[in-house]
């Protein structure tokens, strides 16, 4: 007899098939003495679309709404049915025993493999491999401590109630909002509120108004102070009042009236969860979080450098602690060759059994990588995290902190320096890491020697004219930010204390802001996001309740309760049920109106209606403005091609022998004369046949593009 093993797709099966010695190949699946191993494709059974629970639901319809089966089924995923038909013969054979589960370690990961074994009619005992690195070290670890798969049933339970309650309010609310304003809208309980946050941003812009204000700096010689109030403020929006200061204090003596000196120290900042990456990776190389998370996927599985991504924890347990010595090992190479050789003990607040759940911190692993077979990208991402793991090894940062108070006409005036003692962990960052400008430009002052009681004479007055700015627009780093931690958000402060999780999970994010550049809800202008006419329509005509950050971290919550065995699944199900039929009656007996506000005159060579002008993430496009037609057209593309002039990324606007390369310096030629000039590379030929191959492309015959979309966001791991 022998053990089926399910990995979650064909890179990581193969690699345990590797390690489980399984050489000989079959039918989707690598065979050995003991093992079997097979892999899925992500999700290869789904809950099924509302066309299979009845002829009703297969035109879109207010009338049918809303759509409240008893019971979800599953169906299987056509673009992958052949896998599945693999994976189900393997589940079948007699010479199999037992499964193991070997997909990944989460919630996600649980319900990719139990739908399957539940489609197929699998009964025979599960375990489950529960690792959080790829290594050969830790596959084989792991085989040797197979966990019993009933532990996991309730995660699974929390992973179908996570699913079912997406498909239940995501398809009612979408097919309301769609049938009742004839346009294409989707609304989903992590998408919507994420969105509102950035319209709400941008409002807040809209309407700020700049005030002029003033900050007072008088020159003593040896050193400079700044003028504080009583609040300790030192902007002065009263511009008479500020000009009066400056007046009295010119040239008069100041006598420094208070002199303190104190050590201070700044503790490396924590490990890495998910998000956190995600965030100094867009930060430092505008990277969006989808591009780094796919990084760190091909980090974990393929190079097996780094340990598993999709965490939100920043910790590590007791059990990590004794391997540390040889994940140093493995990254004393190059630069940080000196780290390793100066590391100490690991800071103990790394060190925390209670603040992880699946998976611990994202660190490096104990195999040493071949950086000859890594992208620049994945580079990036892999020295990221190893000086962040790095400098939680040199000890703190340490300086004396001065701060130097002096009078003058009765008016208070300060002057604040530090002198570094001992670079500590900041030793491996070259930057300063401060975000406030005024303080960081007091703390870099140099102070001399003062004593108390000294007097020094003004030697000038500076007035800086300053205005106040509004809040920056969301990036994706500021963005992630934000839909971790929401609680800021919520008007309520009763309501605050029910926020413990954020806006989706780790693992969903990236998905979650991907999807809204998708559907033209959001426009990217450089690192910076927009949200376009339609997001903004869309908050304005959307259920109130669902654009609240409130009601989806809850649900992450009672998620949580339901893996932990604390709350009932039937009970959540049961009022995401009545829940979502109350958001459809919202929205049927709405009075808002939705107007196309990027309406073209140019009209839809299928279905004649006029087209809408939409920028993608990639590009301009057209599409039509009928729901259920789905024309695309694109009008400009980006390209890797970059000019000669500036070199920048050149775009492709036009079609056919028109292509034309256009640069934002002015640069413009024909593409053909380009590359018969220039010459192409692969990059740029791929680029200009992709930008042909999807030129016209069009509906789908059998089923309108939205609903295309929706049955696509259920077979993604979304967490929507």
């Amino acid at each position: 007899m022998k053990t089926l093993v399910l990995a979650e797709k064909p890179s990581v099966g193969r690699e345990l098939a590797r390690v489980l010695n399984c050489k000989r190949s079959g039918n989707g699946c690598l065979e050995g003495d003991r093992y079997i191993v097979t892999w899925a494709l992500g999700h290869l059974v789904t809950l099924a679309d509302p066309e299979k629970y009845g002829e009703q639901y297969k035109k879109w319809s207010l009338e049918t709404l809303p759509m409240l089966p008893e019971k979800m089924e599953l169906v299987v995923i056509p673009q992958t049915s052949r896998q599945y038909s693999a994976v189900r013969d393997c589940l079948k054979r007699e010479d199999v025993s037992d499964l193991v589960i070997a997909t990944d370690a989460g919630r996600e990961g649980e319900l990719v493999a139990r739908w399957i074994i539940e489609k197929a009619g699998f009964r025979k005992p599960v375990k489950r491999l529960w690792i959080s690195s790829q290594t050969d070290k830790a596959i084989k670890q792991g085989f040797a401590s197979l966990k019993d798969g009933r532990e996991y049933l309730k995660l699974y339970k929390s992973a179908v109630c996570r699913a079912e309650a997406d498909w239940y309010v995501g398809l009612n609310v979408t097919r309301a909002l769609t049938c009742r304003h004839n346009a294409q809208l989707s609304a989903g309980r992590v998408q919507t509120p994420t969105l509102a946050l950035i319209v709400a941003r941008e409002n807040e812009i809209r309407s700020f108004r700049p005030v002029d204000y003033r900050v007072i700096s008088a020159d003593l010689g040896r050193f400079f102070v700044t003028y504080r109030d009583a609040q300790g403020h030192s902007s002065v929006f009263d511009l008479a009042e500020a000009e009066r200061i400056a007046g009295l204090i010119k040239n008069k003596d100041f006598t420094v009236t208070d002199v303190t000196s104190s050590p201070k120290r700044t503790p490396p900042p924590a490990l890495y969860d998910l998000t956190e990456l995600q965030r100094d990776a867009n930060k430092m190389y505008s990277f969006s979080a989808k591009h780094t998370l796919d990084v760190m996927q091909k980090l974990y599985e393929y190079h097996k450098a780094l340990t598993y991504p999709r965490t939100d924890s920043r910790y590590i347990t007791d059990d990590i602690v004794p391997t540390l010595k040889e994940r140093l090992s493995a990254v004393a190479f190059g630069d940080f060759t000196q780290a390793v050789r100066t590391c100490v003990n690991i800071n103990k607040s790394c060190v925390n059994n209670a603040k992880v759940s699946d998976h611990h911190a994202i660190i490096p692993t104990e195999e040493r990588a071949d950086l000859t077979d890594m992208t620049a990208d994945e580079k990036k991402i892999y020295f990221l995290v190893i000086r962040r793991f790095l400098c939680n090894f040199q000890g703190d940062h340490c300086y004396n902190q001065t701060k130097i108070t002096a009078k003058c006409e009765g008016l208070t005036f300060t002057a604040s320096g530090k002198a570094v003692t001992d670079e500590g962990w900041r030793k491996l960052y070259s930057s300063n890491t401060s975000d406030d400008e005024e303080e960081q430009e007091e703390a870099d002052q140099t102070l001399p020697t003062v004593k108390k009681g000294e007097i020094y004479k003004c030697k000038n007055v500076q007035l800086k004219a300053l205005k106040t700015t509004p809040p920056p627009r969301y990036n994706e780093a500021s963005l992630l930010g934000a839909m971790e931690n929401p609680s800021k958000y919520i008007k309520d402060a009763k309501m605050k204390a029910f926020i413990s999780g954020g806006l989706g999970t780790p693992a969903t994010r990236a998905d979650i802001i991907e999807k809204l550049f998708n559907v033209f809800y959001l426009e990217k202008k450089g690192n910076t996001i927009y949200p376009t006419g339609k997001a903004e329509q869309l908050i304005n005509i959307v259920p109130a309740d669902l654009k609240e950050p409130l009601m989806t971290a809850k649900w992450e919550q009672r998620l949580d309760g339901i893996a932990k065995g604390q709350e009932s699944g039937d009970v959540f199900i049961k009022e995401i049920r009545a829940y979502s039929a109350a958001l459809v009656n919202e929205v049927k007996n709405g009075r808002e109106t939705y107007v196309h506000d990027n309406l073209t005159k140019e009209k839809c060579p299928d279905c004649g209606k006029f087209l809408l002008k939409v920028e993608g993430k990639k590009g301009t496009m057209l599409v039509c403005s009928d729901r259920e037609c789905g024309f695309r057209k694109s009008l400009t593309f980006k390209s890797n091609v970059r000019c000669p002039q500036c070199h920048k990324p050149m775009e492709v606007f036009g079609e056919s022998e028109k292509r034309t390369y256009v640069c934002v310096c002015g640069f413009r030629q024909n593409v053909d004369k380009f590359h018969a000039e220039k010459g192409s590379g692969g990059a740029s030929k791929r680029d200009v046949q992709s930008y042909l191959t999807n030129q016209n492309k069009s509906k789908p015959k059998e089923e309108s593009p939205l609903a295309a979309a929706m049955r696509k966001a259920m077979e993604e791991k979304s967490g929507k």
